[in-house]
């Protein structure tokens, strides 16, 4: 997914690492390309993981400008619809079908000053139980995982956009993102992969429509 100016950098550099396409899941057109290339490469399709993602605007509702909102949820929410719409067809075809969103432990919490955030994340929830009833009898399993907090480049920008909102240093930030956890801990990038390496095999086969928490157990956003 773009985002910004960084995030298209970095995008473009790890596309050219691993011979990936950059694409921005908001954009219908863009998505079609993609599901064209990827059909052209691929042959098919197993699986669909949205994972694309931005963090959206930190603060109060009412510095939340409509732009930032509509953003948010274009790409968090918007983009999975997209993407999944494009992917069903390929998935039809499969016997091993599966989609995984990536959603977030602000799904199933509120998540004070990531209003546009949570709400993206509360709707792929949705949009996950909907799909798995709808998509079932097809054979394609639909599930979700709500990461905690991962160790990385984004949750780095996220406790700063944190700290700078709140006044409160970086460390005061991420130490409250620790606590909120019963195992006071952040994710590995390793430990949601293989979630969704194990969601996506035949030993989930009779697995769907479920939201699989990897979080440490995330007791609270509130801090």
């Amino acid at each position: 997914v773009v985002g910004d100016a960084s995030d298209e950098q970095l995008a473009a550099a790890r596309a050219a690492e691993i011979g990936a396409v950059v694409c921005d899941v908001s954009n219908p057109a863009a998505v079609e390309a993609l599901f064209a290339s990827a059909t052209d490469q691929l042959g098919g399709l197993d699986v669909l993981v949205n994972n694309a993602g931005i963090a959206g605007p930190t603060g109060p509702i009412e510095d939340v400008e409509p732009a930032d909102w509509d953003r948010t949820l274009a790409v968090n929410l918007t983009g999975a619809y997209l993407c999944t719409r494009a992917a069903v067809p390929l998935l039809r075809r499969s016997d091993n079908a599966s989609i995984v969103n990536i959603c977030s432990s602000a799904g199933v919490l509120g998540y004070p000053l990531r209003s546009p955030y949570a709400a993206s994340k509360w709707g792929l929830v949705g949009l996950t139980k909907t799909l798995a009833m709808e998509l079932g009898p097809e054979g394609i399993r639909v599930n979700a995982i709500n990461p905690g907090p991962v160790e990385g480049d984004r949750m780095q920008r996220v406790v700063a956009a944190e700290s700078a909102a709140t006044g409160r240093t970086p460390d005061e930030v991420r130490a409250g993102y620790v606590a909120q956890t019963s195992m006071r801990c952040f994710m590995e990038p390793g430990e949601i992969a293989a979630a969704i390496t194990w969601l996506c095999s035949p030993a989930a086969s009779k697995i769907t429509g479920q939201i699989l928490s990897v979080d440490g157990n995330t007791e609270t956003l509130r801090t």
